[in-house]
């Protein structure tokens, strides 16, 4: 018999009382902000977006509550938020640092600005640093071009950025000592 067999594993998962609490908390808080939309035409998308604009991010709390909210199921609701680019699925750090990455700032020395910021950060790619402090984030340009290269802090823009200035900018942030 040459069928192939699938092996299916579930994983238990233990929540706590507080994670429960917490849990719910945030389901009902994703409910109001649903409940609260005030456009005429309601959409899996327009839903999505609100729940951004309040808390951020797109927990998977989010995906149930919008599917059940707009009579959806979570994979059509899933692929409308995967589709997107601007959603995020993980909450994202208490400052956001953009590091442009356009042609200018790329020719003035924004690789070398980009790699030091991650060292510090401690992360290989966009992303948030390990203690949810910042978020770092890549962008095409940040319309600074005579100032490059050019990194912006909660989109507050700082030009003419080196390696060693970017990093300890990134520091800072992270609340490090040098």
């Amino acid at each position: 018999d040459s069928r192939s067999r699938n092996t299916y594993y579930c994983v238990e998962v233990k929540l706590t009382t507080a994670d429960t609490k917490q849990r719910s908390k945030l389901r009902e808080q994703i409910r109001q902000i649903l409940n609260s939309q005030e456009q005429p035409t309601i959409t899996v998308l327009s839903s999505l977006i609100a729940v951004q604009d309040s808390i951020q991010h797109l927990p998977d709390e989010a995906i149930k509550e919008t599917a059940t909210f707009c009579g959806s199921t979570i994979n059509e609701v899933w692929s409308v938020a995967s589709f997107y680019t601007n959603f995020r699925f993980t909450a994202p750090g208490e400052k956001t640092l953009d590091v442009c990455w356009g042609p200018s700032c790329h020719i003035l020395g924004a690789q070398q600005v980009l790699d030091s910021v991650q060292a510090v950060l401690e992360i290989k790619e966009e992303g948030e640093s390990p203690d949810g402090k910042v978020t770092l984030k890549y962008n095409t340009c940040l319309g600074a071009c005579a100032q490059g290269p050019v990194i912006a802090i909660d989109h507050h823009l700082i030009g003419k950025q080196t390696a060693g200035s970017a990093a300890k900018i990134a520091r800072d942030m992270r609340g490090l000592d040098e």
